[in-house]
C-alpha cells in the first residue's frame, strides 16, 4: 500500500509551489525575498542569544519557509470551498477579524495550524477575507455584484475531490498530493481577464476599490505573500534603498526590545494590465492595483489582558500609551500580559526543592530548572491589516462602516466556529508547563498551579 502525505506534508508542497508562483507574477518579490534573508543573517549574526533561543525552540528552522498570504472572496459559498481546501494541509481558521470598523468592507478569519508540531513544520497561515455586500449602498450595484459573484467557480472539480479522498482516506499519495497542489494553485493564480466590462469595474471601484478587486475577477488571486523578519525597521530601511517604496509608517506596535504581537509594512507591488470585455465582443485595456509586497516582523502572543493594553493603546495613537506594557521579559511574565512556552533546562528540581513552603514556579525559572520562552504571535490585528489593505489599493481614507460587526453571519457562510487564538495559546503555554514540571520532577499541584489552566483572562 502506498505510504500517505499527511496534511503537514501536503502544506509544505503548496507553500513552497505558492512561493514560486507568486514570484513568477510579481517580480519584486524575489528582491523582498532577498532583502529579508540578509537582514535576518544580519541579525542573527548580531545577537547570538537570540540565535540560540531560536536554535532551542525550533524558531531558527521554520523562519525561512514562514509566509502568510492573503485572498479575498466573494460568497458564502466560496468561503466554504476554500475551507476545504485548507482542511487538507491542515489549516484552520482562527478568530475572527471586523476590517469594517476600519473602512474595509469584508470580515475575515486566518487559516493556519494550530499545534506546536504543525507550526514548527510550516506555519503556513492565509488570511482570508469575505466581501460583506450588504455594505454596498447602492441596491442595483449590490445585486450586480451578486449576480457576477454567482457566476465564477473558484475551485476546480478536481481539487474537491482530491479533499474528498483526503477526508476519507487521511491522507494523499505523492501522485495525488502533487495533483492536488496544481490544481489549488489555479485557485490563487492571477486572471488578467475581467468578468466585467469597463463600465461595471467602475462603478464597483467608486463603491469601494476592494469590491472591484473582488468582483471583477474569475478568482480569489494571492494579492500578497509575506516572509518574517527579524528587524523590521532595518528591512523597510533597504527597501528603500533598493528601490522598493513602502509605506510611510509601519502597522502594528511601536519598536521595542520585547516584541510583541505584529509589526507590518508593504508596498505596491505592480498595477496589473487587464482585459475588459466590450459589447461588441472585443475587449478594451486597462491596469488594476490589488498585490503589494509586505513583510512582517513577529513578537509574542499576548493574553486577553495583555491585548486589551494593547488595544487601549492603539486607540489614543500616541506610542507612549505603549509604555502599559511592560518592555521585559519576566514584567509580562508576571503580569500575566503575555503567553510563555516552558522548557526543562535542568534536571532534579524534586530533589532541590524546599518542603515547607513548595518550591515556587519562579525559584525554578530563577535557578535555572524552568526555561522560558515567549509564544510567537501566530494571528493578525484587524486595525494593522486594514491599514495595509487600504494603502495598496489606493483607499487611504479608513472612514468606518456604520455597520455593527457579525461573526455569527460569518460563521454561518464558514459553516463552523472560528478557533479562539487565545485559548489556543493558553493551551500551548499549560501544555509546554506540564510537560517540563514532569521532566523535572515536581508536582504542579505543590506549586499551587491551577489545574484546568485557565488562571489568564
Amino acid at each position: 500500500m502506498a505510504t500517505l502525505l499527511c496534511a503537514d506534508d501536503i502544506r509544505m508542497k503548496f507553500s513552497r509551489a505558492m512561493s514560486e508562483m507568486y514570484r513568477a507574477e510579481v517580480p519584486q518579490y524575489a528582491e523582498l525575498l532577498a532583502i529579508v534573508a540578509e537582514v535576518n543573517r544580519e541579525v542573527l549574526l548580531r545577537n547570538s542569544a537570540l540565535e540560540s533561543r531560536f536554535e532551542a525552540t525550533g524558531e531558527l528552522e521554520r523562519l525561512s519557509v514562514e509566509r502568510h498570504g492573503a485572498i479575498r472572496l466573494g460568497t458564502a459559498a466560496e468561503l466554504k470551498q476554500i475551507a476545504g481546501l485548507f482542511a487538507v494541509m491542515g489549516m484552520q481558521p482562527v478568530g475572527y477579524y471586523d476590517l469594517s470598523i476600519a473602512g474595509v468592507p469584508v470580515h475575515s478569519t486566518a487559516f493556519r495550524p494550530v499545534d506546536d508540531a504543525a507550526l514548527k513544520r510550516n506555519p503556513f497561515r492565509v488570511f482570508t477575507s469575505l466581501l460583506r455586500l450588504e455594505l454596498i449602498d447602492d441596491r442595483n450595484l449590490r445585486a450586480e455584484a451578486e449576480r457576477i459573484l454567482a457566476r465564477r467557480k473558484i475551485v476546480t472539480e478536481r481539487a474537491i475531490e482530491l479533499a474528498r479522498i483526503f477526508a476519507s482516506e487521511g491522507g494523499l499519495s505523492e501522485q495525488q498530493a502533487e495533483e492536488f497542489v496544481g490544481e489549488a494553485l489555479e485557485t490563487f493564480r492571477w486572471h488578467k481577464e475581467a468578468m466585467v466590462d469597463a463600465r461595471t469595474y467602475a462603478h464597483l471601484f467608486e463603491a469601494h476599490p476592494l469590491i472591484a478587486d473582488v468582483v471583477s475577477f474569475k478568482g480569489p488571486h494571492i494579492n500578497h505573500l509575506t516572509p518574517r523578519t527579524l528587524d523590521i525597521d532595518l528591512a523597510q530601511q533597504r527597501m528603500r534603498r533598493r528601490g522598493l517604496t513602502p509605506k510611510a509608517t509601519i502597522e502594528g506596535p511601536p519598536r521595542r526590545k520585547c516584541a510583541v504581537l505584529l509589526r507590518q509594512t508593504s508596498f505596491l507591488a505592480i498595477e496589473e494590465p487587464i482585459v475588459f470585455p466590450d459589447s461588441e465582443g472585443g475587449a478594451l485595456a486597462g491596469t488594476h492595483k490589488a498585490r503589494f509586497g509586505e513583510i512582517e516582523q513577529r513578537g509574542a502572543a499576548l493574553t486577553r489582558k495583555g491585548r486589551k493594553i494593547y488595544d487601549d493603546a492603539l486607540a489614543t495613537k500616541e506610542d507612549a500609551s505603549f509604555e502599559a506594557l511592560p518592555d521585559d521579559w519576566s514584567a509580562l511574565r508576571a503580569r500575566e500580559f503575555a503567553y510563555f512556552r516552558y522548557a526543562a533546562a535542568r534536571t532534579g528540581a524534586g530533589g532541590a526543592r524546599r518542603e515547607d513552603p513548595p518550591l515556587p514556579i519562579e525559584d525554578l525559572i530563577e535557578h535555572g530548572y524552568l526555561r522560558l520562552d515567549p509564544i510567537v504571535y501566530e494571528d493578525f490585528l484587524p486595525v494593522s491589516a486594514a491599514g495595509i489593505f487600504r494603502s495598496n489599493l489606493g483607499d487611504d481614507a479608513g472612514a468606518a462602516y456604520a455597520s455593527a460587526s457579525s461573526r455569527t453571519d460569518f460563521e454561518e457562510a464558514l459553516g463552523r466556529a472560528t478557533l479562539d487564538e487565545f485559548e489556543l495559546y493558553q493551551q500551548a503555554e499549560r501544555a509546554s508547563l506540564q510537560t517540563a514540571l514532569n521532566k523535572l520532577g515536581v508536582c504542579e499541584a505543590e506549586l499551587g498551579l491551577p489545574i484546568d489552566g485557565k488562571s489568564k483572562s
